[in-house]
């Protein structure tokens, strides 16, 4: 998980159960929406995928703790190209509550701050996906430049909400800015890594056509709007 225990607690955790039920209602209103677009299938399918996924990028990926937070691969723009909004949200929520539940049980009280942190970027990610690739372009089409400004923008929310959370939790001390400054400088490192993996992942499903219109993956992975 992302926030360590006792940044943010007391009377102050409760805005963190607020901004989960906010980002985990819009999750589900993007699931709906996927569900009368795609049939329950392929929701339940992809979210699957998706959940396994992130359970792995936690636990299995390296991690290390810098500063206020831990530094992963989370490859939530990955997971958004290929599997669509709702099932890598699904995916992100649910992979986390599993890591929490059986192996990070210290963790669960920070969950509404984690689960935000990771949603809410994502939800941002997308918005900018529809503004910034033409509606003629699928995904494994792709340009780096693309690949990176989403990278960007998923990773750097990321930061912005783990140092929202530092701040709120423990003031503006010198040393508190030094950790969040260190963590956020850290973790953009992961900007360099995940567009080329977004365009490594695109260029496998590229070639391997067998996907194209079945349950497992996005639409728009393959087909223009």
């Amino acid at each position: 998980m992302h926030i360590e225990p006792g940044l943010v607690d007391g009377s102050k955790i409760f805005l963190s159960y607020a901004t989960a039920a906010a980002a985990l209602a819009y999750t589900g209103k993007v699931a709906f929406d996927t569900l009368m677009k795609d049939g329950p299938a392929a929701l339940v399918l992809r979210s699957a995928i998706a959940v396994a996924l992130v359970f792995c990028f936690f636990e299995v990926l390296p991690h290390h703790p810098v500063g206020v937070s831990e530094v992963h691969l989370i490859l939530g723009t990955t997971l958004l190209l290929v599997f669509g909004l709702a099932p890598a949200a699904i995916g992100l929520a649910g992979g986390l509550l599993i890591q929490g539940l059986f192996f990070e049980p210290q963790d669960l009280p920070q969950y509404g701050m984690n689960v935000t942190t990771l949603l809410v970027p994502l939800f941002a990610t997308a918005a900018l996906a529809r503004r910034i690739i033409p509606k003629n372009v699928a995904y494994v089409d792709l340009s780096y430049q693309q690949a990176f400004k989403l990278s960007v923008a998923y990773q750097g929310g990321i930061v912005v909400w783990v140092g929202f959370w530092a701040l709120y939790g423990r003031g503006t001390g010198l040393e508190n800015i030094g950790q969040i400054a260190s963590f956020g400088a850290a973790y953009m490192t992961v900007v360099l890594v995940e567009p080329l993996v977004d365009l490594g992942v695109l260029a496998a499903a590229k070639a391997w056509r067998r996907l194209q219109g079945t349950a497992f993956v996005e639409r728009r992975l393959y087909s223009s709007i």
